[in-house]
């Protein structure tokens, strides 16, 4: 059964599309007659040159990607990489065997993630590369519930006991989906006032003897802020001097451990932290790489339960591997490296920071114009919220959502989780590729929106029907 329905109804439905007629080959008019089909394999094949055309012509309406300031998925890469990665498209990530310098430079960038991240032995460290950080943090979670599990064994699966995962309502979808998936409860730190993240001895409080983590997100994808690792992790040590406790904390790095270790050097946040035993982060985000690739680091082996790693005989080799996926393109793992030798840190530092002075130019802007009002300011994640300021009743930021996609700018509106779903904000989110002058034009046409905005009547409501792209 499909997830998405199209629309199946009507002449469309009944006869397809005819291609141009410039596409035939030799003759014209033979090509009115393609009518290739949408809902089922056509019976015959097509000129390469046609269904190139035909399938290019759909993607047309496409938004233009570079303008998509809801994704924090990278958007423009150098042409060496997009070359590199085609070249690399045909080789099967898992096969390791076959592969093996592609092996190599998927643990050349665990160990250069290790040592970044401050780990203490990083030419020993344990990790992997991933599809995206939503499979790296499915991975960290099985990791801390089997580390729990084991360590309750007399009381778990048959004794009763049910673990939980303790974060804030700000975390990444995935991290629900992790609990849905391998029956964990969630328990969530619900926002407050205006604390947009996990507080820490909110955290703390609900942790109990079935506690298997806490994770702490270092860039939340509502407003761009950290969360205080450091103070988390130190509300943990005080319970565990009261309790016993030992809590593990599990730091999702998905944008912000490829910002911090470059802008922010003295941030304690990493493996520094006793406390942290994994952390993970997207390639394809701040990584700088096209998607999908992320990346799942442990601090040392034992961080990491050794029944989780199968060791698999495939096409000749002994092949250790965690993962949830199994073949998949070993392109992204190349340009990852690729990316981290052409950058180098002084060169992570100034794309970085060039993104986080687009995004403090781009909310001052916007703050200036006196009909919004700034929930954060892109100083930590290149990544900003803000709303609509005390006063203005003639639209919300659901109607300025609208009237910039009919300028080809996709900014989300959304509203926060409990216990601040009164507040709808407009989030903008600053990548490699968004340049200063891009920002300009953005700005110019959200302040020639505004007097049309401002003559409304009120606000014409929420799309009930229309999901927003908050959590990606």
């Amino acid at each position: 059964m499909a997830l998405h329905k199209g629309g199946r109804g009507g002449a469309a439905h009944k006869r397809g599309y005819a291609v141009n007629p410039f596409y035939g080959e030799a003759d014209p008019v033979a090509g009115m007659a393609v009518e290739p089909p949408r809902l089922r394999l056509p019976d015959g094949p097509m000129a390469p040159h046609a269904a190139y055309q035909f399938v290019r012509d759909e993607l047309m309406l496409d938004g233009n990607a570079r303008l998509n300031l809801a994704t924090f998925v990278t958007t423009w890469m150098e042409p060496q990489a997009a070359a590199l990665m085609a070249e690399c498209r045909d080789k099967n990530m898992i096969d390791k065997d076959e592969y093996p310098r592609t092996a190599e430079l998927e643990q050349r960038c665990v160990t250069m993630l290790a040592d970044l991240w401050h780990a203490p032995d990083p030419a020993s460290a344990i990790g992997c590369s991933t599809t995206g950080s939503s499979e790296a943090c499915m991975l960290a979670g099985l990791a801390l519930k089997r580390r729990w599990a084991l360590a309750h064994a007399d009381r778990y699966p048959h004794g009763g006991a049910r673990p939980n995962l303790v974060m804030g309502a700000n975390v990444q979808v995935c991290w629900e989906k992790f609990c849905n998936f391998w029956e964990v409860e969630a328990r969530q730190v619900p926002m407050e006032g205006e604390r947009f993240h996990l507080d820490p001895q909110a955290a703390a409080a609900l942790c109990d003897v079935d506690t298997i983590g806490v994770v702490t997100v270092l860039g939340s994808t509502f407003d761009g802020s950290y969360e205080p690792v450091a103070d988390v992790c130190a509300a943990l040590d005080a319970l565990q001097e009261r309790t016993g406790l030992d809590v593990p904390v599990h730091v999702d790095g998905a944008s912000g451990a490829m910002i911090a270790p470059f802008l922010d050097e003295d941030l304690v946040w990493d493996f520094r932290l006793p406390r942290v035993t994994s952390i993970n982060t997207s390639g394809h985000k701040y990584g700088l790489v096209y998607p999908g690739v992320g990346w799942a680091l442990w601090r040392t082996h034992e961080a990491l339960p050794e029944e989780l790693v199968f060791r698999v005989n495939y096409l000749g080799g002994d092949m250790p591997t965690f993962a949830l996926n199994f073949s998949r393109p070993g392109a992204q793992v190349a340009a990852q490296y690729y990316t981290f030798l052409r950058l180098g840190r002084e060169g992570f530092r100034a794309v970085q920071q060039n993104a986080r002075d687009v995004a403090c130019t781009l909310s001052e802007g916007i703050g200036a114009m006196g009909d919004f009002r700034l929930l954060t300011r892109g100083d930590e994640l290149p990544v900003f919220a803000f709303t609509t300021a005390g006063g203005v009743d003639s639209y919300d930021v659901f109607d300025v959502s609208r009237r910039l996609r009919e300028r080809g700018w996709l900014v989300p509106a959304y509203s926060f989780p409990p216990n601040r779903e009164d507040l709808s904000v407009l989030r903008v989110v600053c990548r490699n590729g968004f340049s200063l002058d891009l920002a300009e034009h953005f700005l110019e046409d959200l302040r020639s929106l505004l007097p049309e905005l401002r003559r409304q009547h009120g606000p014409l409501g929420r799309p009930e029907s229309v999901a927003t792209a908050f959590h990606h």
